[in-house]
């Protein structure tokens, strides 16, 4: 079904409000899609379609709509159907949705969970955002060493209804530490009788959860995990992160670099939202990074206003001056994009070898394209401007040198912030370039007064 059949059919049932309709559309379509169409909906039209769906079903949807949504409709909700909502979702949702509860509401909330479900939400709520335990899942399959494979199998039938995966069977010994894992395929596949403790796989790659989530996203992509076992500072498990989890990490971070890059990113605070984020905080963060690059701007036109006597005499220098400088920052944050994407991937880290390593690779390919870019400069330059020379001698050597020293500075930056603890990403385009502009600017006129320096002195005789 395509996104305009989803919608219309989302707006009919909404208005006829037939509970039997709407559960077997349910029933056919993927929650992701299910949400997007209902986040189209007025708030309290999409809320009674919600509440027309058995709990467990609805719980199922409601973890799939967006922050904002999920707020704005748990405060409409009745206290019953709160309820019923927390009892059946999966625990890492459902402490996420109880920490952005008011205070009020949460005094209101807990008393009417089940005491297992109470600790469960107490337990994973209290670790600090960000970390591994604000993202970890309960709903897992243990199994103890001294099992039988059959008897882990009727274990894994009795419990998988209500757990997140069973692909991965997590085996904790008498005190709930981390023995082993034993996967589905290995139980199936296992004899019998044989002990669980006889095919587990011991030392499991695991995390703890006071590290940060972005180490968790990490273990999990370089060991093709589907789920990672997560332990306390007492060495107990206390769950796992799934896999999709992970994967909403990694394109989480994905965008905080992006914004970083852009330099719209907040300063020891929560990434702006162009949609969600206060006028205030919008002007706050973005003011910052235009304050610092005008600086750069001031100082890179105080320096060319400077050369008035130099351009006075070859007026036909300042139509180039644009093209140079920007060429050195454009090029400067293609490296940059690169080398941080190769960070981010676990290829490169803060070494030396991998220093020399990117040096090697990239001055080659800033000379060649330097010289390619020159060379394309001068020649439209001869034909576009008539230009003498010596005039194009300046325009070419400073495209060539501009082109090499921004590949080769966007290439190193990286590796600076690392240095001196720094988000890589934290070193936005527009910063390149503006740093570009001013050793750009430098850089042309150091030729130029080095290849046209008699004019001045012809002038002044």
């Amino acid at each position: 079904m395509n996104r305009e059949d989803l919608l219309f059919s989302i707006r009919t049932l909404s208005r006829s409000l037939d509970a039997a309709s709407f559960a077997s559309f349910v029933r056919h379509t993927h929650p992701s899609d299910l949400a997007e169409a209902l986040d189209v909906l007025p708030p309290e039209q999409a809320l009674a379609l919600l509440l027309t769906l058995a709990a467990p079903t609805r719980a199922e949807l409601f973890v799939h709509l967006p922050e904002q949504r999920q707020d704005s409709m748990l405060r409409a909700m009745s206290r019953e159907a709160v309820v019923q909502l927390f009892e059946h979702m999966p625990s890492d949702d459902r402490a996420d949705l109880y920490n952005r509860l008011g205070e009020q509401a949460k005094h209101k909330l807990l008393p009417a969970l089940a005491k297992v479900e109470r600790d469960d939400i107490l337990r994973l709520a209290a670790y600090a955002e960000g970390t591994v335990g604000s993202v970890t899942t309960s709903d897992y399959v243990h199994v103890s060493p001294q099992m039988t494979v059959a008897e882990a199998l009727a274990h894994v039938r009795a419990t998988a209804p209500d757990k997140e995966t069973i692909y991965s069977l997590y085996v904790l010994d008498q005190e709930h530490r981390l023995s082993g894992t034993v996967s589905l395929r290995d139980l199936v596949l296992a004899d019998a009788q044989a002990s669980i403790g006889t095919i587990m796989r011991r030392d499991p790659v695991f995390a703890r959860a006071h590290w940060t989530r972005e180490q968790a996203a990490e273990l999990i992509r370089h060991y093709d995990l589907l789920a990672l076992p997560v332990t306390n500072g007492g060495e107990r498990m206390i769950g796992i992160v799934t896999v999709d989890d992970a994967m909403d990490i990694e394109k989480e971070q994905d965008a905080t670099q992006l914004a970083r890059f852009g330099g719209t990113a907040s300063l020891g605070a929560q990434d702006l939202d162009v949609l969600a984020s206060p006028l205030r905080q919008m002007f706050k963060v973005r003011v910052f990074w235009l304050v610092i690059l005008t600086f750069f701007g001031v100082v890179t036109s105080t320096f060319v206003a400077a050369q008035e006597e130099l351009l006075t005499q070859v007026i036909v220098l300042a139509a180039f001056i644009a093209p140079i400088v920007d060429m050195g920052g454009n090029t400067g944050s293609q490296s940059a994009t690169l080398v941080i994407r190769a960070m981010a991937l676990g290829d490169l880290r803060l070494q030396w070898r991998d220093v020399g390593l990117i040096i090697k690779h990239e001055l080659p390919v800033a000379a060649a394209l330097g010289v390619a870019i020159a060379a394309l400069e001068v020649v439209l330059a001869y034909f576009a401007k008539g230009v003498g020379f010596d005039v194009l001698m300046v325009v070419g050597l400073s495209m060539l040198v501009c082109t090499v020293l921004g590949g080769v500075i966007g290439a190193l930056l990286p590796f600076l912030a690392r240095r001196i603890g720094t988000d890589p990403a934290t070193l936005s385009s527009p910063l390149i370039t503006s740093v570009m502009d001013l050793l750009g600017v430098f850089i042309y006129f150091a030729f130029a007064y080095a290849l046209l320096g008699d004019l001045l002195t012809q002038a002044a005789g």
